[in-house]
Protein backbone atom coordinates (compact mmCIF):
# COMPACT_ATOMS: atom_id res chain seq x y z
CA UNK A 1 0.00 0.00 0.00
CA UNK A 2 1.47 3.38 -1.03
CA UNK A 3 0.96 5.89 1.77
CA UNK A 4 0.15 9.54 1.12
CA UNK A 5 2.18 12.27 2.79
CA UNK A 6 -0.84 14.07 4.24
CA UNK A 7 1.38 16.09 6.57
CA UNK A 8 2.80 17.84 3.49
CA UNK A 9 -0.45 18.26 1.59
CA UNK A 10 -3.91 16.70 1.56
CA UNK A 11 -4.63 15.80 -2.09
CA UNK A 12 -7.76 17.51 -3.40
CA UNK A 13 -10.44 15.68 -5.43
CA UNK A 14 -8.16 12.64 -5.36
CA UNK A 15 -10.54 9.92 -6.52
CA UNK A 16 -12.40 12.09 -9.04
CA UNK A 17 -9.27 13.44 -10.72
CA UNK A 18 -7.49 10.09 -11.06
CA UNK A 19 -10.72 8.38 -12.21
CA UNK A 20 -11.02 10.99 -14.99
CA UNK A 21 -7.54 10.01 -16.22
CA UNK A 22 -9.06 6.62 -17.09
CA UNK A 23 -5.73 4.93 -16.41
CA UNK A 24 -4.50 2.03 -18.51
CA UNK A 25 -2.30 -0.40 -16.56
CA UNK A 26 0.55 -0.15 -19.11
CA UNK A 27 0.10 3.56 -19.80
CA UNK A 28 2.48 6.49 -19.44
CA UNK A 29 1.33 9.46 -17.37
CA UNK A 30 2.56 12.86 -16.19
CA UNK A 31 1.70 14.49 -12.87
CA UNK A 32 2.68 18.13 -13.36
CA UNK A 33 2.44 19.08 -9.68
CA UNK A 34 3.94 16.34 -7.50
CA UNK A 35 3.91 18.17 -4.14
CA UNK A 36 3.21 15.72 -1.35
CA UNK A 37 2.74 12.93 -3.87
CA UNK A 38 -0.88 12.08 -3.09
CA UNK A 39 -2.11 12.09 -6.68
CA UNK A 40 1.05 10.40 -7.94
CA UNK A 41 0.70 7.55 -5.45
CA UNK A 42 -2.90 7.02 -6.43
CA UNK A 43 -1.92 6.87 -10.12
CA UNK A 44 0.84 4.36 -9.31
CA UNK A 45 -1.68 2.18 -7.46
CA UNK A 46 -3.57 1.76 -10.75
CA UNK A 47 -0.55 1.10 -12.97
CA UNK A 48 0.82 -2.33 -13.81
CA UNK A 49 4.47 -3.33 -14.03
CA UNK A 50 4.88 -1.75 -17.47
CA UNK A 51 3.22 1.55 -16.57
CA UNK A 52 5.25 4.70 -16.01
CA UNK A 53 4.68 7.97 -14.19
CA UNK A 54 6.68 11.20 -14.59
CA UNK A 55 6.02 13.65 -11.77
CA UNK A 56 7.14 17.28 -12.04
CA UNK A 57 7.98 19.73 -9.27
CA UNK A 58 10.25 22.76 -9.22
CA UNK A 59 10.44 22.79 -5.40
CA UNK A 60 13.29 20.48 -4.40
CA UNK A 61 11.68 20.05 -0.94
CA UNK A 62 9.21 17.67 -2.59
CA UNK A 63 11.92 15.17 -3.50
CA UNK A 64 11.67 13.89 0.08
CA UNK A 65 8.14 12.70 -0.74
CA UNK A 66 9.18 10.62 -3.77
CA UNK A 67 8.12 6.95 -3.54
CA UNK A 68 10.69 4.23 -4.09
CA UNK A 69 9.14 2.66 -7.16
CA UNK A 70 10.82 1.70 -10.45
CA UNK A 71 7.77 2.95 -12.37
CA UNK A 72 8.10 6.43 -10.85
CA UNK A 73 10.34 9.18 -12.26
CA UNK A 74 10.78 12.46 -10.39
CA UNK A 75 11.32 15.45 -12.69
CA UNK A 76 12.91 18.40 -10.88
CA UNK A 77 11.46 21.02 -13.20
CA UNK A 78 8.71 23.57 -13.66
CA UNK A 79 5.91 22.08 -15.76
CA UNK A 80 6.40 24.86 -18.30
CA UNK A 81 9.19 22.62 -19.66
CA UNK A 82 6.85 19.62 -19.97
CA UNK A 83 7.64 18.52 -23.51
CA UNK A 84 11.39 19.07 -23.35
CA UNK A 85 11.76 17.32 -20.00
CA UNK A 86 9.85 14.28 -21.25
CA UNK A 87 11.73 14.09 -24.55
CA UNK A 88 15.04 14.31 -22.68
CA UNK A 89 13.91 11.16 -20.85
CA UNK A 90 12.96 9.42 -24.09
CA UNK A 91 9.21 10.01 -23.81
CA UNK A 92 7.52 11.42 -26.90
CA UNK A 93 3.88 10.99 -25.86
CA UNK A 94 1.78 10.18 -22.79
CA UNK A 95 -1.66 8.72 -22.15
CA UNK A 96 -2.68 11.30 -19.57
CA UNK A 97 -1.67 14.50 -17.82
CA UNK A 98 -2.82 15.61 -14.36
CA UNK A 99 -2.20 19.04 -12.84
CA UNK A 100 -3.33 20.18 -9.37
CA UNK A 101 -2.59 23.90 -9.54
CA UNK A 102 -3.07 24.59 -5.84
CA UNK A 103 -0.31 25.71 -3.51
CA UNK A 104 0.59 22.85 -1.15
CA UNK A 105 -0.47 23.13 2.47
CA UNK A 106 3.25 22.75 3.21
CA UNK A 107 3.96 26.12 1.64
CA UNK A 108 1.35 27.89 3.75
CA UNK A 109 2.30 26.05 6.92
CA UNK A 110 6.04 26.62 6.53
CA UNK A 111 5.86 30.31 7.42
CA UNK A 112 9.49 31.01 6.48
CA UNK A 113 8.55 30.53 2.79
CA UNK A 114 6.49 33.74 2.97
CA UNK A 115 3.28 32.46 1.34
CA UNK A 116 0.99 33.23 4.28
CA UNK A 117 -0.06 36.58 5.74
CA UNK A 118 -0.52 34.92 9.14
CA UNK A 119 2.63 35.35 11.20
CA UNK A 120 5.93 36.98 10.24
CA UNK A 121 8.39 35.66 7.67
CA UNK A 122 10.71 36.91 4.92
CA UNK A 123 8.69 38.18 1.95
CA UNK A 124 9.77 35.38 -0.38
CA UNK A 125 7.04 33.32 -2.12
CA UNK A 126 9.38 31.48 -4.52
CA UNK A 127 8.26 27.96 -5.40
CA UNK A 128 11.71 27.39 -6.88
CA UNK A 129 14.06 28.57 -4.16
CA UNK A 130 16.82 28.96 -6.72
CA UNK A 131 14.82 31.63 -8.53
CA UNK A 132 16.03 35.23 -8.35
CA UNK A 133 12.81 37.20 -7.99
CA UNK A 134 11.13 37.38 -4.57
CA UNK A 135 7.95 39.07 -3.39
CA UNK A 136 10.13 41.61 -1.55
CA UNK A 137 11.68 42.57 -4.91
CA UNK A 138 8.23 43.28 -6.35
CA UNK A 139 6.94 45.24 -3.37
CA UNK A 140 10.05 47.40 -3.07
CA UNK A 141 11.30 47.79 -6.63
CA UNK A 142 8.30 47.64 -8.98
CA UNK A 143 6.75 50.92 -10.10
CA UNK A 144 3.25 51.92 -9.05
CA UNK A 145 2.00 51.09 -12.56
CA UNK A 146 3.57 47.61 -12.44
CA UNK A 147 2.12 46.94 -9.00
CA UNK A 148 -1.29 48.15 -10.16
CA UNK A 149 -1.16 45.68 -13.05
CA UNK A 150 -0.26 42.80 -10.72
CA UNK A 151 -3.02 43.56 -8.21
CA UNK A 152 -5.58 44.09 -10.98
CA UNK A 153 -4.70 41.14 -13.22
CA UNK A 154 -3.56 38.49 -10.74
CA UNK A 155 -5.48 39.48 -7.60
CA UNK A 156 -8.60 40.90 -9.25
CA UNK A 157 -8.63 43.52 -6.49
CA UNK A 158 -11.11 46.36 -6.81
CA UNK A 159 -8.80 49.34 -6.23
CA UNK A 160 -5.34 48.17 -7.33
CA UNK A 161 -4.01 51.71 -7.82
CA UNK A 162 -4.81 52.58 -4.19
CA UNK A 163 -2.89 49.54 -2.95
CA UNK A 164 0.08 50.47 -5.16
CA UNK A 165 0.03 54.03 -3.78
CA UNK A 166 -0.14 52.63 -0.25
CA UNK A 167 3.01 50.62 -0.86
CA UNK A 168 4.79 53.55 -2.49
CA UNK A 169 4.20 55.65 0.62
CA UNK A 170 5.19 52.85 3.00
CA UNK A 171 8.46 52.00 1.25
CA UNK A 172 9.62 55.61 1.44
CA UNK A 173 10.18 54.93 5.14
CA UNK A 174 12.28 51.84 4.43
CA UNK A 175 12.22 48.51 2.61
CA UNK A 176 9.32 46.14 3.23
CA UNK A 177 11.07 42.84 3.92
CA UNK A 178 8.56 40.67 5.80
CA UNK A 179 5.00 39.42 5.42
CA UNK A 180 4.00 41.26 8.60
CA UNK A 181 5.53 44.50 7.29
CA UNK A 182 3.54 44.11 4.06
CA UNK A 183 0.29 43.59 5.98
CA UNK A 184 1.08 46.72 8.00
CA UNK A 185 1.96 48.71 4.86
CA UNK A 186 -1.41 48.04 3.21
CA UNK A 187 -3.48 48.60 6.37
CA UNK A 188 -4.70 52.04 5.25
CA UNK A 189 -6.38 50.46 2.20
CA UNK A 190 -7.46 47.15 3.75
CA UNK A 191 -11.24 46.75 4.14
CA UNK A 192 -11.90 46.04 7.81
CA UNK A 193 -14.83 43.70 7.18
CA UNK A 194 -13.02 41.70 4.48
CA UNK A 195 -9.44 41.80 5.68
CA UNK A 196 -8.75 38.08 5.20
CA UNK A 197 -10.26 37.99 1.70
CA UNK A 198 -8.34 41.13 0.70
CA UNK A 199 -4.99 39.82 1.98
CA UNK A 200 -5.57 36.42 0.36
CA UNK A 201 -6.00 38.13 -3.02
CA UNK A 202 -3.03 40.43 -2.42
CA UNK A 203 -0.69 37.56 -1.54
CA UNK A 204 -2.06 35.50 -4.44
CA UNK A 205 -1.26 38.31 -6.88
CA UNK A 206 2.34 38.61 -5.67
CA UNK A 207 2.84 34.82 -5.68
CA UNK A 208 1.56 34.49 -9.25
CA UNK A 209 3.92 37.23 -10.44
CA UNK A 210 6.95 35.88 -8.54
CA UNK A 211 6.50 32.40 -9.99
CA UNK A 212 5.21 33.35 -13.45
CA UNK A 213 2.30 31.01 -12.80
CA UNK A 214 -0.09 32.11 -15.55
CA UNK A 215 2.60 32.03 -18.24
CA UNK A 216 3.73 28.58 -17.04
CA UNK A 217 0.16 27.28 -17.15
CA UNK A 218 -0.36 28.56 -20.68
CA UNK A 219 2.90 26.95 -21.82
CA UNK A 220 2.01 23.61 -20.23
CA UNK A 221 -1.50 23.59 -21.72
CA UNK A 222 -0.16 24.36 -25.20
CA UNK A 223 2.45 21.60 -24.88
CA UNK A 224 -0.19 19.13 -23.70
CA UNK A 225 -1.58 19.09 -27.25
CA UNK A 226 1.80 17.92 -28.56
CA UNK A 227 2.50 15.50 -25.72
CA UNK A 228 -0.85 13.73 -25.36
CA UNK A 229 -1.60 10.74 -27.56
CA UNK A 230 -4.92 10.76 -29.44
CA UNK A 231 -7.44 9.62 -26.85
CA UNK A 232 -5.15 10.85 -24.06
CA UNK A 233 -6.68 12.79 -21.20
CA UNK A 234 -5.92 16.20 -19.71
CA UNK A 235 -7.16 16.65 -16.13
CA UNK A 236 -6.70 19.96 -14.29
CA UNK A 237 -7.68 21.16 -10.81
CA UNK A 238 -7.67 24.97 -10.51
CA UNK A 239 -8.32 27.22 -7.53
CA UNK A 240 -9.14 30.70 -8.78
CA UNK A 241 -11.06 32.20 -11.68
CA UNK A 242 -7.94 33.20 -13.65
CA UNK A 243 -6.71 29.61 -13.88
CA UNK A 244 -10.14 28.10 -14.37
CA UNK A 245 -10.96 30.48 -17.22
CA UNK A 246 -7.76 29.55 -19.07
CA UNK A 247 -8.31 25.82 -18.56
CA UNK A 248 -12.00 25.96 -19.52
CA UNK A 249 -11.33 27.99 -22.68
CA UNK A 250 -8.39 25.83 -23.73
CA UNK A 251 -10.28 22.57 -23.31
CA UNK A 252 -13.25 24.03 -25.15
CA UNK A 253 -11.42 25.55 -28.10
CA UNK A 254 -7.68 24.90 -28.01
CA UNK A 255 -6.97 28.58 -27.34
CA UNK A 256 -7.13 30.83 -24.29
CA UNK A 257 -9.84 33.14 -25.62
CA UNK A 258 -12.32 30.29 -25.96
CA UNK A 259 -12.91 31.13 -29.62
CA UNK A 260 -13.97 27.99 -31.51
CA UNK A 261 -12.57 27.85 -35.03
CA UNK A 262 -14.69 26.43 -37.86
CA UNK A 263 -13.65 24.55 -40.96
CA UNK A 264 -14.67 25.29 -44.56
CA UNK A 265 -18.03 23.60 -43.99
CA UNK A 266 -18.77 25.53 -40.80
CA UNK A 267 -18.09 22.61 -38.49
CA UNK A 268 -16.49 23.34 -35.14
CA UNK A 269 -12.79 22.46 -35.11
CA UNK A 270 -11.55 21.73 -31.60
CA UNK A 271 -8.63 19.58 -30.41
CA UNK A 272 -10.46 18.20 -27.37
CA UNK A 273 -13.67 16.52 -26.38
CA UNK A 274 -14.67 18.00 -23.03
CA UNK A 275 -15.53 15.30 -20.48
CA UNK A 276 -16.69 17.60 -17.67
CA UNK A 277 -19.42 19.84 -19.07
CA UNK A 278 -19.56 21.44 -15.65
CA UNK A 279 -16.60 21.72 -13.28
CA UNK A 280 -16.42 19.01 -10.62
CA UNK A 281 -16.18 20.45 -7.09
CA UNK A 282 -15.42 18.85 -3.70
CA UNK A 283 -18.20 17.03 -1.87
CA UNK A 284 -19.50 18.33 1.48
CA UNK A 285 -17.56 15.49 3.14
CA UNK A 286 -14.29 16.56 1.51
CA UNK A 287 -14.91 20.20 2.39
CA UNK A 288 -15.37 19.24 6.01
CA UNK A 289 -12.25 17.07 5.93
CA UNK A 290 -10.14 19.61 4.03
CA UNK A 291 -11.46 23.22 4.09
CA UNK A 292 -8.60 24.32 1.81
CA UNK A 293 -10.31 22.45 -1.04
CA UNK A 294 -13.30 24.82 -1.05
CA UNK A 295 -12.33 26.76 -4.19
CA UNK A 296 -11.17 23.74 -6.24
CA UNK A 297 -12.63 23.13 -9.71
CA UNK A 298 -11.82 20.01 -11.69
CA UNK A 299 -12.06 19.84 -15.49
CA UNK A 300 -11.09 17.09 -17.92
CA UNK A 301 -10.88 16.62 -21.68
CA UNK A 302 -9.86 13.95 -24.20
CA UNK A 303 -7.49 14.80 -27.04
CA UNK A 304 -9.11 14.06 -30.40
Amino acid sequence: MLMENVSYHVPVLLEASVDLLDIAADGVYADLTFGGGGHSRHILSKLGDKGRLYSFDQDRDTLANAPKDDRFHYVASNFRFLRGALRWRGVEAVDGILADLGVSSHHFDELERGFSFRGEAPLDMRMNQRGRLTAADLVNDYSADELTRIFRDWGELETPWKIASCLERARQKGRIETTAALVEAVKPCTPKKEESKFLTKLFQALRIEVNGEMEALKMALEQSLKVLKPGGRLVVISYHSLEDRLVKNFMRSGNFEGKIEKDFFGRASTPFEVVTRKAVTPSPEELERNPRSRSAKLRAAIKL
